[in-house]
């Protein structure tokens, strides 16, 4: 799992590097020692915990948190100014993040640094940073209890249950270096005839190996460490469904989470991957049953035409990209499974999900459960497995969103939770003491304890496999927005909403639709003015979690402003909607978090003129504060009855209005759509499969070249993709529409490279891209790395005032052998003298010394014994020198005069033997 955190650092970074576009480190992990702040550099710098590391091509920039930082299954980002820079790689350490410069995308200076995870901004230490002021929700209330359901999946079945583990041969997956575990626990039903359904179980992106309570992300586990069991967190789940008659798998990946963090795409295709080595076996057992393990000779067989993949967090993820590559093959070479698919995915359920590719597979159904109070993947993106799917293929596969209020990430696997897990564990949302969330805090009125949460997961688990396996259209009201609840769930507050199935004719905000009385907005599109939610908005919405780019074409809503009732707006798409044959009108609609009876009318009109009003729905928003993506759409539904009477031509519908009966208030309409009950039968599309390679070159000495970012487009028919390039220089995308074909080039993105004999830094030229309708996305990210082949400038320093009286600053020259094509900031770190009194804390300007080090001058010591300050020098691309000084001060004391010594740094931030150094001294005014 990834925790959904972010580290909040308002800095101001004297730092310029070049070349790359966001992305994973790619290089092995290097020592985690070295400093934790960064130095001034002419009066300005990097603030504690931030530094640059390293010579030429292998500059990093580093930040270090003062504790450790739980892995989780967020990406860890770095931001300056509001931009993304790239995922950085962590240490061994659990504290030290760093990413390649030529990864962070910039040739400017990087101001204002940031750490985040999954939408949360991270402080010094780590953790989700608590915004300052008063909670918008002061009082939270649950939810009004849903009425329940004719049916209710989580009682247990007729079936007592078998457990067992299998352990099989490690397997070897493209670009791991370290083979992966293929071990899993099975619970099965006992007495059960016949084949029987298999769902398989995906844990997240967590820690892999503990003693005591250390935990590391390392793999294989070292001497005297044992692996975390994550695979066995999912056992109740487990036995309510073989209880119903499921033969059930869960399987470890701690393999993969130990070497994750140098995949481009998070480690999806390795999952995916470990998915289907797995079901390939189940495949070869139930063919050959005297070749299985005990445990899987004692179930009953497994019937692979009829499987449920269950992944939590980057497991979602991961299972998500197992049903994309069983219907529509990945390239070879970044595959770790080449054999025949035998088996047939009928649904995904994903907990807590991340999908940094936002590659839904738009025709198996899925459910995605969201959990209110989640300190991982907070920003709860994985919503986008619900709205990333419209439009994109036949629109028939149910793809339900439901969202548990109180519910944090880890507590849905046991081996996540503290008390149950054998491992150390905790509570992903983090509870500050002085700021107690009214919200998810434990104690409060909607917080879940670990047991109540885990039931409910529990209960929606069994609800998808009932409706997607069993096929029981008997318990879809719970998922598919109908506000129905299962009991079993109780006391969780469990809300839904849907798109697909039997929804059409969908009222769809993009770039045809017309709005009057309200305007389009966005967060996430350029070519949208208006921001769905502002910039002092309390909280955030999963409908617009970002991407990794700047900015991307979509994912619009209809924003309402009213100032008093009666204030209609009309909504009108590019071509007449077909809503024949449908029961309701299903509007998904968001309002403000802690608001309540929000009424809006709903009318439609057809091409002929003709209006009927359908009726009113009242809309209230979620328990939410700062701290929480609660700015989610309820689903409202209105029957059609009444534009049926009036003679509406239902199959030509014109426009929708809206008209808000509340005194003012606001709100947003994601879409609507026609609704008649029922769960159609699913029919996968051929489809085209694009996947986007990564290329490496060198720069060379002279001369031009183009190289071409490489895509491979395979299966069947066209389709359009979204295509966006990253400006290695400014981090700026450009992004244009493609149709795509099986063996075309319709993507073609070239590439430039100009040779010299100058030092620059590597330069990732990246292109991302998404599909837009009829296509299917692998491999979302890659580009054109560009080696630099030049070496590093030789580096010296001449004294420019290095002998000074008390009160003016030292000052030195710090100068390259030759002009690089880069800024290039060199740093020096300070290291004992060598003879003679050495300057104190006191001798220096104190604030200064602070923003250097983080450290104050009492009590009076040593400059030296000062940890990880440094004195660094920029050097602008194509000069040849720049100057670095270090502020002194005037004191009352008489002092003999006093030396310091700042020393070139190595790879780690330590002074490096032998090389440039800066000496200076002070003395006395008198």
């Amino acid at each position: 799992m990834i925790r959904a955190r972010r580290i909040g650092v308002a800095a101001v970074a004297v730092l310029a590097v070049a070349g790359g576009s966001p992305g994973l480190a790619q290089a092995a992990q290097p020592s985690d020692a070295g400093p934790s702040a960064v130095v001034t550099d002419n009066g300005g710098g990097m603030p504690p915990g931030w530094r640059v590391t390293g010579e030429g091509a292998g500059r990093q920039l580093v930040w270090r948190s003062s504790a450790p930082v739980a892995m989780g299954d967020a990406r860890v980002d770095f931001y300056a100014g509001g931009r993304l820079l790239g995922h950085p790689e962590p240490g061994k350490d659990g504290r030290t993040f760093r990413l390649d410069l030529a990864d962070a995308g910039a040739s400017s200076p990087l101001k204002d640094l940031e750490v985040r995870a999954g939408g949360r901004e991270l402080n010094a230490a780590g953790r989700s940073e608590t915004p300052r002021g008063r909670s918008s929700v002061t009082a939270a209330r649950p939810p009004a209890q849903l009425p329940a359901n004719s049916v209710d999946p989580g009682k247990p079945g007729s079936y007592r249950t078998t457990t067992g583990e299998y352990d099989l041969d490690p397997v070897k997956l493209p670009d791991f270096p370290q083979p992966v575990e293929m071990k899993a626990v099975v619970v099965a039903p006992k007495g059960a005839t016949g084949k029987r359904p298999l769902a398989l179980f995906l844990h997240g992106r967590h820690a892999t190996c503990y003693k005591g309570e250390d935990v590391t992300g390392d793999w294989p586990c070292p001497q005297g460490t044992k692996p975390i069991p994550s695979y066995r967190g999912y056992l109740r789940d487990q036995q309510l469904l073989a209880s119903q008659g499921y033969v059930t798998v869960s399987i470890s990946a701690n393999g993969i989470n130990g070497q994750d963090y140098a995949a481009e795409d998070g480690g999806a295709q390795a999952r995916s991957s470990l998915v289907r080595q797995h079901l390939a076996r189940w495949a070869d057992w139930a063919a050959n049953p005297g070749s299985a393990p005990a445990v899987v000779r004692d179930a009953p067989k497994a019937d692979l035409s009829r499987v449920l993949l269950v992944g939590h967090s980057r497991g979602g993820e991961g299972v998500n990209r197992a049903a994309l590559d069983s219907l529509y093959p990945p390239p070879a070479a970044q595959d770790g499974y080449h054999g025949p698919v035998r088996w047939h995915i009928r649904g995904n359920v994903l907990i807590g999900p991340t999908i940094f590719g936002q590659n839904p597979v738009a025709d198996v159904p899925s459910t995605t459960i969201l959990p209110g109070c989640d300190g991982d993947v907070s920003d709860l993106q994985g919503e986008v497995f619900v709205d990333g799917t419209r439009g994109i293929s036949r629109g028939k596969a149910l793809h339900s969103a439901v969202y548990v209020v109180g519910a944090n990430h880890n507590f849905f696997n046991t081996e996540w939770t503290p008390g149950q897990a054998q491992a150390p564990s905790d509570d992903d949302f983090y509870d500050d003491p002085q700021q107690r969330d009214p919200v998810c805090s434990p104690g409060t009125a909607t917080r879940l304890t670990a047991n109540q949460q885990h039931k409910a997961g529990s209960t929606y688990i069994a609800a998808a496999a009932r409706l997607f396996v069993a096929g029981d259209d008997k318990v879809r009201p719970l998922l598919d927005g109908s506000g129905k609840r299962a009991p079993s769930a109780d006391p969780a507050r469990v809300l839904t909403h849907a798109v697909g199935a039997n929804r059409a004719g969908g009222f769809l905000p993009d770039g045809s639709m017309s709005v009057t009385g309200a305007r389009l907005c966005s967060a996430v599109d350029p070519d949208v003015n208006v921001a769905c939610l502002g910039p002092g908005t309390k909280g955030s919405s999963p409908h617009f979690a970002q991407w990794e780019t700047e900015r991307e074409v979509g994912r619009r809503a209809v924003a309402l402003h009213w100032p008093r009732a009666g204030s209609a707006v009309q909504v009108r798409p590019g071509t007449p909607v077909k809503l024949a044959g449908a029961k309701d009108l299903a509007l998904r609609v968001i309002v403000p978090p802690g608001s309540t009876g929000t009424k809006l009318d709903v009318s439609l009109t057809d091409t002929h003129g003709r209006r009927a009003g359908l009726g009113r729905v009242t809309v209230d928003g979620l328990p939410g504060t700062e701290r929480t993506a609660s700015y989610w759409a309820r689903e409202v539904r209105v029957p059609l009855t009444a534009a049926t009477r009036a003679g509406l031509d239902l199959g030509h519908v014109k426009s929708l209005e809206l008209t808000p009966r509340s005194t003012k208030g606001r709100a947003w309409l994601m879409d609507a759509w026609g609704w008649r009950p029922g769960t159609p039968a699913v029919r996968e599309a051929a489809l085209p499969r694009v996947d986007i390679g990564r290329t490496t070159v060198k720069e060379g000495d002279s001369g031009t070249r183009t190289y071409t970012v490489p895509v491979q487009v395979s299966g069947q028919g066209s389709g359009q993709v979204r295509v966006y390039v990253v400006d290695p220089a400014t981090g700026r995308t450009k992004q244009h529409l493609a149709t795509v074909r099986p063996g075309g080039h319709d993507i073609d993105v070239p590439v430039t490279v100009k040779g010299n004999t100058r030092f620059s830094y590597d330069v990732d030229n990246t292109v991302l891209v998404k599909a837009v309708r009829g296509a299917v996305i692998g491999a979302y990210r890659g580009g054109v790395t560009v080696r630099n082949d030049d070496p590093m400038p030789t580096i010296g320093v001449e004294p420019v005032a290095d002998r000074v009286t008390e009160g003016q600053p030292l000052k030195w020259k710090v100068t390259l052998s030759e002009a690089a094509d880069v800024d290039l900031g060199v740093y020096f770190a300070i290291a004992p003298v060598t003879s003679g009194p050495e300057l104190s804390t006191k001798d220096v300007d104190p604030a200064w010394l602070e923003s250097a080090s983080g450290e104050k001058p009492d009590p009076e010591r040593p400059l030296s014994s000062v940890q990880y300050l440094y004195l660094g020098a920029d050097i602008p691309a194509g000069k040849l020198s720049g100057e670095v000084d270090l502020p002194t001060v005037k004191d009352q004391v008489t002092e003999p005069a006093e030396s310091v010594l700042f020393r070139l740094t190595d790879d780690n931030g330590d002074p490096r033997p032998g090389g440039p150094e800066l000496k200076g001294t002070v003395v006395d005014a008198s």
